[in-house]
């Protein structure tokens, strides 16, 4: 059956208007500012632009260059290194360092640990994670997310926890620093606590709750992760940082966008050393456990202090300066090009 045809010819209704409103905005009639871009305010918002730039990289440049740092590298693959020994030994094999700090550090003073050909932004790696299970969901924690694959069951067949390649490869060499005073290798106090961003500890990450049970009995069932020494629930002698809560964990799961980086590992703000680290001899002691050599990577432990731009980072300073320098240049070109033919304009 054939659908029968409209007919327009017929239909006595007008056909709504597609044309616009005719008001000013519709219409394109209001007001407008068009900027004449002459040399006259070209050329002086160059060299504002360009100055302003060349003052905030030198100011930039120069908070960097007052922090005071200071590197060693405990990787150990040259013979005669410290750490030499402990590159193919068995877990946490000890080596010391004993190095001299010339000028007072102010405080506060951080302890970074730096890795060197470590990729945590490949995107296989990234992915491996449960963050139900980091966020403390009973479910996941029994039956993590098949991203953690194969990380996720143990040889057991018992859910690891936390599961994934990422906590799997967590940075656990152990560091400990000590002051000679008087003759006396006496212990510097290392503070842990605070050294994860705030949103991470008391947001993203959290421990699972079941009623009364203890953490110990909420992680029973559960796999500690393969590289791992001790369970979750017994990273620490602190109960406030134990379980998906310990911050040093927490700060080893954010990952790095760059191949070499630093993560915080403590910071030196207390006890005799309130004030900074003073000038003297001190002792690194190592706990070597972290492997690196296997990915031909380095490892390094940093001191540094810090100013009002963070750490030290001379990047942000010279990039403004280049900018400034070349906007200054192309006003001073653009200022000999305009006094040169300025002239032959006039005369035309």
């Amino acid at each position: 059956m054939r659908a029968p045809s409209r007919n327009f010819a017929n239909n006595h209704e007008p056909l709504p208007s597609q044309r616009p409103d005719n008001t000013a905005f519709t219409q394109q009639r209001l007001p407008a500012w068009q900027p004449l871009l002459s040399a006259s305010i070209i050329l002086p918002f160059f060299f504002l632009i360009g100055l302003t730039f060349i003052g905030i990289g030198i100011g930039l440049y120069y908070s960097s260059n007052s922090i005071k740092e200071f590197e060693y590298d405990y990787t150990g693959d040259i013979p005669g290194d410290r750490c030499f020994d402990c590159v193919n030994a068995s877990k946490f094999c000890p080596c010391n360092y004993t190095f001299t700090i010339k000028e007072f550090f102010p405080a506060p003073v951080f302890m970074y640990y730096e890795l060197s050909n470590f990729y945590q932004n490949h995107y296989r790696y990234m992915i491996s994670r449960d963050e139900n299970q980091l966020n403390g969901d009973l479910d996941s924690l029994k039956n993590p997310a098949n991203e953690c694959v194969p990380y996720r069951v143990s040889s057991e067949q018992k859910p690891i926890a936390p599961c994934g390649a990422v906590a799997n490869s967590m940075f656990n060499d152990i560091i400990t620093l000590f002051y000679n005073e008087n003759g006396t290798f006496v212990e510097v106090p290392l503070n842990g606590k605070g050294i994860s961003w705030w949103t991470d500890y008391n947001t993203k990450f959290r421990n699972p709750v079941n009623g009364d049970q203890n953490l110990s009995d909420i992680f029973s069932g559960t796999s500690k992760p393969n590289n791992w020494l001790t369970a979750a629930w017994n990273l620490s002698s602190d109960s406030y940082n134990n379980g998906f809560v310990n911050e040093d964990f927490i700060v080893w799961m954010r990952s790095a966008a760059l191949p070499t980086f630093r993560k915080l590992y403590r910071r030196i703000e207390s006890g005799n050393f309130t004030d900074g680290l003073r000038a003297g001899e001190y002792q690194l002691r190592f706990q070597y456990n972290f492997q690196v050599n296997s990915f031909a990577g380095r490892k390094k432990i940093v001191f540094s202090t810090v100013s009002w731009m963070g750490g030290k980072n001379p990047f942000l300073g010279i990039a403004y300066l280049v900018f400034g320098s070349l906007c200054t240049v192309f006003a001073i070109i653009m200022l000999i090009v305009f006094i040169k033919y300025q002239g032959k304009m006039d005369e035309d």
